[in-house]
């Protein structure tokens, strides 16, 4: 991304055209099973987008598109228009969501559900914050150094009182908070896979045993009861 370029980033059907080739070629491929937007372009029409896309999918060079955090009367528009103008639909949706954020409970993910849109939360360990003690995580190297982290409101409202519930669930079952958290996102039938990012194997394989924990109806409540209403961060 160069702001003094403005080819080189937004949706305009040439930045889509241009950074697909790359990415095909980055990748020594010749078709991408999933290909997402990343955020609302608020300077490209969304006819021109879909279409750029709906010609992507034509040509044999992707086989689904996906669109990432926006607001969902924004999403609405983008189903809408597809289906209007007969151009590829939105198949999934890439978003902010984990037990410290929960904004999109309000009407992104029950507009998911109404459409069958797959969903695939980002952050789902909000940026480590529900890996840890919060006493713990500011001495971290990513607690030091991750300005985002302080970006997004984890700490507002009810975050430290669930990052608490969290810290003592994953004690009371011997499991890691890490796990906590991804199970709670794995017992949402709204939630069809968390895009977790690991550093090692051990991290990954922590991620898969996360599917095992089971979290009963009271569990999940427990864990939830804290949380209370925060701005909307993300993609405002």
């Amino acid at each position: 991304m160069d702001e003094s370029n403005p080819n080189s980033g937004g949706l305009s059907r040439k930045a889509i055209e241009q950074e697909l080739e790359n990415s095909l070629d980055r990748l020594g491929m010749e078709t991408i099973d999933l290909y997402q937007i990343h955020r609302w372009d608020y300077e490209t029409p969304i006819e021109e987008t879909l279409a750029a896309l709906d010609d992507a999918v034509r040509r044999g060079e992707v086989r689904h598109v996906g669109a990432s955090s926006m607001w969902a009367h924004q999403f609405a528009e983008a189903l809408h228009t597809s289906e209007r103008e007969g151009y590829e639909r939105f198949a999934t949706m890439q978003n902010h969501y984990n037990l410290a954020y929960r904004e999109e409970e309000r009407e992104m993910l029950p507009l998911c559900e109404k459409e069958g849109i797959g969903v695939m939360p980002w952050s789902p360990l909000a940026r480590g914050y529900l890996t840890r003690p919060h006493g713990e995580v500011d001495a971290t190297l990513r607690g030091e150094t991750e300005e985002h982290l302080y970006e997004h409101p984890y700490r507002e409202g009810g975050g430290p009182a669930v990052n608490e519930r969290v810290a003592e669930l994953a004690d009371e079952k011997g499991v890691k908070m890490a796990q906590i958290a991804l199970a709670w996102l794995f017992h949402k039938e709204w939630v069809d896979t968390p895009i977790v990012g690991t550093t090692s194997v051990d991290h990954l394989e922590d991620a898969v045993e996360a599917l095992d924990i089971d979290l009963s109806g009271s569990d999940v409540e427990w864990l939830e009861e804290p949380y209370e209403p925060v701005r909307v961060s993300g993609h405002e």
